[in-house]
Parts: structure tokens; C-alpha cells; sequence
């Protein structure tokens, strides 16, 4: 665990960021706020580490499942057409998957996900938890 970490202390910036869905075998889901891909979450890793090659292998699988239970959540509520997955860790060095789905006609199709797109689709809170909901029913 680390104080200064986000996702370790769960602080102001990361709930600005996101919304936690809930508890996985050894992950926490967060919804992203902006939804430019509709559907796109985060899947963090409990404990504080900062590389996934420094987990054990039962933690590595453990993690790993996580991210696919997640993907054919994504999957099956918001029928994507291809998913995107992401792990950078620059800025917040602490092991985390972005999980976004990608539409045909949607944004950036073809290319990399953007980290922050210029777009900025924010919801409202009710939207938010209808996304929760449908994921969660996919779980």
C-alpha cells in the first residue's frame, strides 16, 4: 500500500476519474468517467505493485482473470466490436488494465484509444449507473 498512490488510497483524484464498480478475485473495477467508449474501465490491481512481472504466478493468473471476466462483461452488455486494453502506468505506477471497447463508427476506430480524449463525455449520475448496472449483470 502506498499513501501517495491513487489507487492505494483511493483519493479525491481518483474519484474524479472514476467510479468503483466493485471487488474481483484480486482487482478492484472502476468505471471511467468519461465515456468517449462507452463501457471503458479500469481493472486495478488490490495490492500496491507497480510492474505485473513482479507478481507471483498465481497473483499474474488471478489478475488476468480478472481482466477477461471484465472484457466479456464489456463484451456482452455493449456488444462492442473490438476491445482495446491498455497498460501504461507512467503517471500512475501502480498495475492497472484500461478495458475499451471500441465501435466501428465510433471514435478513433482503426488507431490506439486515446487516454484522454479532447472530447470529454461526461455523464450524468443516472447514466453512470445504468452503465454500473449493465456491466455488473454481466459479471
Amino acid at each position: 500500500m502506498s499513501s501517495i498512490c491513487n489507487y492505494c488510497s483511493k483519493n479525491e483524484a481518483l474519484n474524479n476519474l472514476m467510479i468503483e464498480i466493485g471487488q474481483l478475485r484480486v482487482s478492484t473495477l472502476y468505471l471511467f468517467k468519461e465515456q468517449t467508449y462507452q463501457g471503458r474501465c479500469i481493472v486495478a490491481l488490490n495490492e500496491h505493485e507497480t510492474e505485473f512481472f513482479h507478481l507471483s504466478q498465481e497473483k499474474q493468473d488471478a489478475y488476468m482473470r480478472d481482466v477477461a471476466q471484465v472484457a466479456a462483461a464489456i463484451e456482452k452488455a455493449f456488444q462492442p466490436d473490438k476491445i482495446n486494453y491498455g497498460a501504461f502506468g507512467d503517471t500512475m505506477p501502480h498495475v492497472h488494465f484500461h478495458i475499451v471497447p471500441k465501435y466501428k463508427d465510433g471514435y478513433t476506430w482503426g488507431k490506439m484509444f486515446e487516454m484522454n480524449p479532447a472530447a470529454n463525455l461526461l455523464l450524468t449520475e443516472e447514466q453512470y449507473g445504468a452503465l454500473i448496472d449493465q456491466i455488473k449483470s454481466h459479471l
